[in-house]
């Protein structure tokens, strides 16, 4: 069992709960999850003992400005499924692999309930990537847990995968998540109103997730996401001739084909984020930068150089929202139109 960390809150945060699920995508074979196992993503053994609480976990108030003083846990990341999997069996082909995901949660869960989570008067249930996906399956099993008088609400962040064909036609994610969630048993800990209209596979994408979550939802989302341009619009086995690696490594050096094809899968985001759009209790900040998650780093979360929309950073439009100060539903320009964006450079 991974050890809990859980810096406690102070003064008007000492009731109020913050939960952070790191990143990490998912393992969809019995040989990538037996890899897995062998990292800091699929053994407790490989982690690290301390790691750095900043952006939406950090504890300076002029870096943090609604939550620094709240009871803070980063939950880390060890399923390969979103803390959603569930197989009795524990071999796989010959392999010893345990699918749990939804069990890790439910101890989790049991164990911050003991600590205090149970007394929250506030909490927010947010994660980054493959985390950011685990919060919204969880997020109103969150809700069900707290007390009814509780403010609670969820942040995904980068984590709004889409179901889009790649740049060869093809749907490579909508094939990798079918074999995670049946790999993984993942189907029984989805939706049911989803599941029983579509293919179980189809409801592990975030905007049917959306369609059936009761609880406030805040979309945190970069419309140039880059880890969904290099495995969803362009995974390698699409591009044989790396005729898109300049590309994917740095936006800036996309040609204008290229640049097209990119503001076409932006068009496919908004279009998939339209129909919650009208929705009063989800939030949004959609920028049109080329990175991935945001909220739980400082420079990218709330800092002088920090992205921004309306000239407010993401924090401000997630406290804003969190504490209904007004409405939060921030939807950039096409790129290359905000200069206050970090965009990733590789190689």
């Amino acid at each position: 069992m991974q050890k809990i960390e859980a810096p406690r809150g102070s003064g008007s945060g000492s009731n109020s709960w913050l939960l952070h699920i790191e990143g990490g995508g998912w393992c969809n074979s019995v040989a990538s999850c037996s890899f897995r196992k062998t990292t800091a993503l699929g053994s407790s053994d490989h982690m690290e003992n301390q790691v750095v609480f900043s952006g939406i976990l950090g504890h300076d108030q002029s870096q943090n400005p609604d939550f620094f003083n709240w009871n803070k846990v980063k939950i880390r990341y060890c399923d390969g499924g979103s803390l959603a999997g569930f197989v009795e069996s524990e071999v796989q082909n010959g392999t010893k692999l345990f699918f749990r995901g939804q069990l890790i949660w439910e101890a989790i869960m049991d164990e911050l309930l003991s600590l205090g989570l149970a007394n929250a008067r506030q909490a927010l249930l947010s994660g980054c990537s493959a985390g950011g996906l685990a919060t919204l399956i969880h997020c109103d099993d969150f809700r069900e847990l707290l007390p009814k008088e509780a403010t609670v609400k969820c942040l995904a962040d980068a984590a709004f995968f889409l179901d889009e064909e790649d740049i060869s036609g093809k749907r490579s994610m909508r094939s990798f998540y079918n074999e995670v969630v049946s790999l993984q048993g993942i189907s029984r800990n989805l939706h049911k109103d989803c599941t029983s209209r579509m293919d179980p596979s189809q409801c592990f994408f975030p905007q049917q997730i959306v369609k059936s979550t009761k609880t406030p939802v805040f979309l945190v989302n970069p419309a140039y996401d880059f880890w969904q341009i290099q495995n969803i619009l362009v995974p390698s086995n699409s591009d044989p001739y790396g005729k898109w690696l300049r590309c994917k490594q740095n936006i800036q050096n996309c040609d204008s084909d290229q640049i097209e094809r990119l503001q076409g899968f932006r068009a496919s985001l908004l279009n998939a984020l339209s129909e919650f759009q009208k929705k009063k209790e989800i939030g949004m900040f959609i920028n049109s930068c080329f990175i991935h998650c945001q909220t739980w780093i400082s420079n990218t979360w709330h800092a002088p150089n920090s992205p921004t929309l309306n000239n407010r950073t993401i924090a401000e439009a997630v406290g804003d929202w969190y504490f209904n100060r007004k409405q939060a539903k921030e939807e950039d320009c096409r790129y290359p139109c905000n200069p206050t964006c970090y965009n990733m450079v590789f190689g």
